[in-house]
């Protein structure tokens, strides 16, 4: 996710150590920026002496106490890449008030979402407008958990993904999802696919440090304060440096228990 970046001697995030400059980047929204714009330390007029947009100077009403930056006159798409300098006065600061309009937005749509031939997850997105990471979540064991991460592309047209994804026996659920700078999750639609395959079991190998399953399976293992003890992808799983005790076994669909002797 693009973040909007200050740049100044009291910036609170980042610095390219010009204590004249303030400087912005993010994606365009769809919205202006508005600027509190002091007045000069010294002599007549005010703080800031010039604003820059991508390379073109935009200085329409810098000569006031507040003024507008107006992204939507540019010809902009919704996800184009946005960088704003403000030139200003050293000894004064202008105020960005909505610095929060150049971050990223989670605005997608999932139009298709499907297992190929291949057993991997395959999805369609429109109407991005920044690049977010998708988190793929799928449900297992009474519960979504993430099981995978891909870059989004950003653009508003249709992008493609694929993500290897671990299938269990019978029906999996699955579901896409991007969490932008309001920590609000936007979700895709669900997927329910039925795989054909055997159910996995496990056996306990004595004197108790191997779990062995019957083909690759996700799993996690808790203690019985519901502390997490160990998780992955395997078909076996050295448990020897366990302390003593019982455990819950999460794998395949089941949960079991077992007890470390």
């Amino acid at each position: 996710m693009r973040k909007f970046i200050f740049v100044s001697i009291l910036t609170l995030i980042g610095c390219f150590c010009s204590a004249a400059e303030l400087v912005l980047s993010g994606v365009y929204q769809g919205s202006n920026l508005y600027i509190m714009n002091p007045f000069a330390p010294v002599g007549e007029g005010f703080c800031v002496t010039e604003v820059i947009v991508n390379g073109t100077p935009i200085n329409n009403g810098i000569n006031s106490s507040a003024f507008e930056i107006d992204l939507v006159s540019l010809g902009l798409a919704k996800g184009d890449a946005v960088n704003v300098v403000i030139k200003h006065q050293s000894g004064c600061e202008p105020k960005v008030i909505n610095p929060e309009v150049l971050n990223a937005q989670s605005t997608f749509t999932v139009t298709t979402i499907k297992i190929d031939n291949s057993g991997k997850l395959k999805f369609t997105t429109t109407g991005e407008s920044g690049s977010l990471p998708f988190i793929v979540e799928q449900f297992r064991w009474n519960k979504w958990i993430k099981v995978a991460t891909i870059d989004g592309i950003g653009t508003p047209g249709t992008n493609n993904y694929t993500a290897d994804v671990n299938l269990h026996a019978g029906y999996n659920r699955f579901r896409v999802k991007q969490i932008d700078y309001t920590r609000r999750p936007r979700y895709g639609k669900e997927l329910k696919h039925r795989a054909t395959m055997a159910e996995i079991t496990y056996s306990y190998t004595k004197p108790y440090t191997e779990i062995k399953f019957s083909a690759e399976t996700m799993y996690e293992i808790y203690n019985n304060k519901g502390a997490i003890m160990g998780r992955g992808t395997a078909t076996s799983v050295n448990v020897s440096a366990l302390p003593m005790g019982d455990y819950y076994l999460n794998y395949d669909t089941k949960t079991e228990t077992f007890k470390k002797r």
